[in-house]
């Protein structure tokens, strides 16, 4: 079956300023590649079909992506300003639903493609477990290894790394739940894994378990000199 992938890129990526001054943070090099440039060639390397990437800040950055890439094509999100991220995956709620679909963030780096290469069988998240306790966003799951609740907090858990993936039945799903959010006020402070959750009783998602190293998510300058100066070791 076909398979496309969203990229998140529209934000402003204010913890790294002053690097986001000049340039949005998915296009901020790791180890000479921009960061987004990893994450194409591994869906590439998985044979997508399609990889729309959703722009906002400074999105006249991305267009060379669409010359070097012959998948890529860029869709704007003109609430980038205004809203959560929700708003990324309204601007592409036309798309979402038509085959299976990856959804990522733009701004992590993939050291090695082949991560994307996986065998899912189901939809899915990429999740890193993290033993001990957890502030950042979570997965609680039942017995059957079932997500029951997507937030933040938790202990021994699987944490989310920006990468989910969602059979074409389950992504028009959500398609249809955040175009029905966006008729309410208060849709505009929400984070798109939040109406997922939400609507997580009616689509079997699992967690698929990842290593430590092989989604690394950079949020901070002190952040990447470290990533590269571990990784320029290997």
């Amino acid at each position: 079956m076909e398979e496309i992938a969203i990229l998140m890129a529209a934000g402003l990526g204010t913890r790294m300023k002053p690097m986001t001054e000049r340039v949005p943070k998915p296009l901020i090099p790791v180890l000479g590649k921009p960061m987004i440039e990893t994450i194409i060639e591994g869906l590439i390397c998985r044979g997508i079909s399609k990889v729309f990437v959703i722009v906002g800040y400074k999105k006249e950055q991305f267009r060379y992506l669409i010359n070097k890439y012959h998948v890529v094509s860029l869709v704007e999100n003109t609430e980038y300003l205004t809203k959560n991220n929700i708003s990324s995956i309204y601007a592409v709620c036309n798309i979402l639903g038509r085959s299976n679909c990856f959804i990522c963030e733009a701004d992590l780096y993939i050291p090695d493609p082949l991560i994307f290469k996986a065998d899912l069988k189901h939809s899915c998240y990429f999740g890193k477990m993290v033993c001990g306790h957890s502030d950042d966003w979570i997965f609680d799951m039942d017995t059957s290894g079932r997500i029951i609740r997507i937030g933040k907090g938790g202990d021994n858990v699987f944490n989310m790394v920006g990468i989910s993936y969602f059979e074409k039945d389950d992504a028009r799903k959500i398609s249809l739940a955040i175009q029905n959010k966006y008729k309410f006020p208060g849709h505009e402070q929400l984070f798109w894994d939040e109406v997922v959750d939400e609507h997580l009783s009616e689509m079997d998602i699992y967690i698929h378990p990842i290593q430590d190293k092989e989604v690394v998510e950079i949020d901070t300058i002190s952040e990447l000199k470290e990533v590269e100066k571990n990784y320029s070791r290997n």
